[in-house]
């Protein structure tokens, strides 16, 4: 199983703080099969133009996805993956 976390107005999106899914080809496909799962919102924040949104910081077993692939980031029984909103501050 892969293990997804969900932090802050992702979290809001979802109503989890965490969920599991059985193993998938890469990032991409994951997001699409959670879309299914949580709807319509978590689609709009998390996919765009059939990628992953850059709307999202997606890390998979720690590491960035933006230096790994991006979407298309290979998954592995085992893997952990944590997926922030951007947040901005100052």
């Amino acid at each position: 199983m892969i293990r997804i976390l969900f932090f802050a107005t992702i979290r809001d999106l979802t109503r989890e703080k965490e969920t599991s899914a059985p193993p998938c080809p890469n990032v991409r496909d994951l997001f699409l099969g959670l879309s299914a799962i949580y709807g319509e919102a978590f689609r709009r924040e998390a996919l765009e133009d059939g990628d992953v949104s850059g709307r999202v910081i997606v890390m998979v077993n720690g590491r960035a996805i933006a230096h790994t692939g991006g979407g298309k980031t290979p998954l592995s029984d085992g893997d952990t993956v944590a997926v922030f909103p951007i947040i901005g501050g100052g």
